[in-house]
């Protein structure tokens, strides 16, 4: 039997504020596996970015269990097991593209000549090779992110996780980055758990889409996509792809019988 790389049990997380307690997860229960492409999508407030904090060690939470490689998410961060990319490229625009992309291998202690392999490497997956020396503001917002995407992916973790990274592009730039992360994930065989508040983008990417309810946080729907692994935009006007954005709509409507 095949070991999650992430599993959460009963996954609850209670904020206490001034105004009371906001219940941001109430009993999540999910495996994803290795080489999985998740997607998580729901209205806004619903926890699928708490969710992906909680994986990342980012939020602990009130109830309920995580793991992440078998371990706490606490020890699976301080073995560098993932990667995040934010809404926004976050680069700092005082550095290059290339010592933005090094600064976790600076942080790890890697030395010179490792980290311009990696550099390198990353660079060429990212499709921004020749980029290096431009800082961020001479770049486009979609180069932006995959810089960020590369920084993520400079020191080989197997899981990466994406809150959002294009939901601020405008619809061609995102369909073309899509396309782009496609051809990263084949490639890289990493496992992705991806935050998204779009319908089709969510079926066009993921092996796997999670359909969550408005707060508290709850799994409306889990649909396992028969799309094949090639997949072109054009596979987006298909009956198979629009039964299931059908069923992912259907899912949404009916978490907000939670309300």
């Amino acid at each position: 039997m095949t070991t999650p790389v992430i599993s959460a049990k009963n996954l609850s997380l209670t904020f206490e504020t001034n105004d009371g307690p906001v219940h941001a997860l109430k009993d999540v229960n999910l495996d994803i596996n290795k080489g999985d492409f998740v997607s998580f999508i729901g209205p806004s407030g619903c926890g699928k970015t708490t969710f992906l904090r909680c994986i990342a060690d980012l939020e602990a939470p009130t109830g309920g269990s995580i793991t992440v490689n078998g371990v706490s998410p606490t020890e699976a961060r301080e073995t560098r097991a993932y990667g995040y990319v934010f809404q926004h490229a976050g680069l700092y625009p005082w550095r290059t593209i290339g010592r933005n992309i090094r600064l976790p291998l600076e942080i790890m202690g890697n030395d010179k000549a490792e980290q311009d392999k990696r550099v390198a490497e990353v660079l060429e997956l990212v499709d921004l090779v020749g980029f290096d020396k431009k800082f961020p503001w001479q770049l486009s917002g979609g180069m932006q992110q995959r810089a960020s995407i590369a920084r993520a992916l400079a020191f080989s973790a197997d899981i990466l996780l994406m809150d959002e990274p294009f939901g601020a592009l405008d619809e061609i730039v995102r369909d073309h980055l899509n396309e782009q992360l496609l051809q990263l994930w084949a490639k890289t065989e990493k496992t992705i758990g991806f935050v998204t508040h779009s319908i089709p983008e969510a079926v066009y990417l993921s092996t796997k889409i999670v359909v969550m309810s408005p707060r508290p946080g709850r799994i409306s729907d889990v649909i396992d996509s028969p799309l094949p692994a090639e997949r072109p935009l054009e596979i987006r006007d298909t009956p198979e792809f629009l039964e299931i954005a059908q069923r992912v709509r259907d899912g949404l409507r009916a978490g907000h019988s939670y309300d």
